[in-house]
């Protein structure tokens, strides 16, 4: 079997199960054959060749080729241009959204006060454990023992204020707690 056919059944299996093929469903499923050695050295193959990796024990992980999309070039968000299709490059969502992947985590939104910064309910908000926030960054804090999404604001005299991005929402000045969980990094939005 080709390699090339052989990554992209192996890839079609990832897509499908939502994990890798152990070597043996390889030889079962993805092959058909009932040699281990010709099964093991297609596979190792692969991995010699940067398409697939073996974690500490042994195991197949993808790389970023099975989960990398394709950045095909710019739209014109104004008046209407010629476009033409060429390949920039190819990353994965996380090598664009994620910096410290141990500190980030996902939330979905609920709520409106901060449609005016574009944050709707039901959006994925991307966020950051452990930066320290600055003035004008939204973020995840508990305030007075309750969540909540906001633009963080420093007034003078270095007191912390909580800005919604809805008028309809109040400001919120914390009175006895406010811990500032995390930073909102990027808003997802499937349509």
């Amino acid at each position: 079997m080709d390699s090339i056919i052989l990554y992209q059944k192996i890839q079609a299996f990832y897509e499908d199960n939502k994990r890798m093929p152990s070597v043996r469903e390889i030889r079962d499923r993805i092959i058909r054959t009932k040699s281990m050695r010709k099964t093991k050295e297609l596979v190792d193959a692969l991995v010699d060749e940067g398409v697939l990796r073996r974690d500490k024990k042994g195991k197949l992980t993808p790389t970023n080729l099975f989960t990398s999309v394709k950045k095909l070039g710019f739209v014109e968000a104004g008046f209407p241009s010629p476009a033409e299709e060429e390949l920039l490059d190819t990353m994965t969502l996380d090598e664009w959204l994620i910096q410290r992947r141990e500190a980030t985590y996902m939330l979905e939104v609920k709520g409106q006060s901060m449609i005016n910064a574009g944050i709707r309910p039901g959006d994925t908000a991307l966020v950051e454990r452990g930066k320290q926030p600055k003035h004008g960054d939204i973020v995840i804090a508990c305030v007075d023992g309750k969540w909540t999404m906001k633009y963080y604001h420093i007034l003078p005299g270095k007191k912390i204020v909580l800005v919604p991005a809805n008028p309809k929402f109040p400001t919120i000045y914390p009175k006895e707690e406010l811990r500032i969980e995390a930073i909102v990094t990027a808003i997802i939005r499937k349509y």
